[in-house]
């Protein structure tokens, strides 16, 4: 396993992987330890978040290894349906996934999602337009979506 870091306008980004593809990616507040030797698929997708963050990539393509149930898989495929810049509500994530009911479900998957920014879980938000949680908190889900909005 191999696990790298990097300091970001919101926190340290702290991305996991192992055999060459990335199976997390998450939030810290003081710098870890990194972890193993180096990973293609690490290295790849720090230089990708980082240029994110740069304002130069608005699509990632990394070597994900996506492990949840079938439903949270569904739901994780379709955000990264949501444009660059834009949101969409729970409700209406639901709804695209044909489970209209499933608001709470869908979520239960985004507080789930291990790859928070490239499987932009931050661009759900309520029906009433308000920020609603974020695994990240709340102030990282602004910044970004707020740098998207930039």
């Amino acid at each position: 396993m191999t696990l790298r870091s990097f300091q970001s306008p919101i926190g340290w980004i702290c991305v996991e992987g192992d055999a060459n593809e990335i199976i997390s990616i998450s939030y810290a507040d003081t710098e870890p330890e990194p972890i193993g030797d180096e990973d293609e698929a690490v290295n790849e997708g720090i230089t990708q978040l980082k240029d994110y963050f740069a304002g130069e990539l608005k699509t990632f393509s990394l070597r994900l290894r996506h492990q949840g149930t079938a439903f949270q898989q569904q739901v994780w495929r379709t955000l990264q349906t949501i444009p660059f810049g834009e949101t969409r509500s729970y409700q209406t994530i639901a709804q695209l996934i044909d489970k209209p009911k499933a608001c709470r479900a869908v979520g239960n998957a985004n507080h789930h999602n291990p790859f928070p920014i490239v499987v932009p879980c931050h661009r759900v938000i309520g029906t009433s337009g308000l920020l609603s949680g974020y695994n990240g908190g709340i102030g990282r889900k602004q910044w970004l979506l707020a740098h998207e909005n930039a």
